[in-house]
């Protein structure tokens, strides 16, 4: 199944998101920020413009990821370790990228910055009630299985 996208280049420069392999299911954003290179100190977040509006379709959202390479090797990823890009925002997709390295980074526009993977969502309401079922698990919570 393959959705069109409607997308809007609102800066020079900016480039459309690619796919890095015909079965990735991310498509690589790239900086536009106009400025060159960006700098980013140790443990502090920087908004990383990609030069891009889109028009996401009713019925889905787009997941913003950190790129794996980019995290791992250089110790940038999203600050919200996952941004939403909602079907009625129309605004430049921005990617609040935070350094959790020791060391000063930069970000060149044209770079890889983040991945966008498009996905159904469900609309739900929400009811309140005073009880809920039982389940096996119940109130468990974080860890409650054990280690293996």
């Amino acid at each position: 199944m393959s959705i069109q996208i409607a997308v809007k280049k609102l800066k020079e420069g900016a480039r459309l998101p690619l796919s890095g392999s015909s079965r990735s299911a991310g498509y690589d954003l790239y900086a536009c920020t106009g400025n060159g290179i960006t700098k980013i100190a140790p443990h502090t977040t920087a908004m990383i413009g990609t030069g891009l509006a889109a028009a996401v379709p009713e019925g889905y959202f787009g997941g913003l990821f950190a790129r794996s390479g980019l995290a791992a090797k250089q110790g940038l990823r999203p600050a919200n370790c996952v941004g939403v890009l909602d079907s009625d925002y129309r605004g430049e997709i921005t990617i609040a990228l935070h350094n959790d390295t020791d060391e000063m980074r930069e970000v060149r526009d044209g770079e890889r910055i983040a991945q966008l993977v498009v996905m159904p969502y469900l609309e739900v309401s929400f009811s309140e009630t005073d009880e809920l079922d039982e389940t096996q698990r119940g109130t468990g919570g974080f860890g409650h299985t054990g280690m293996h």
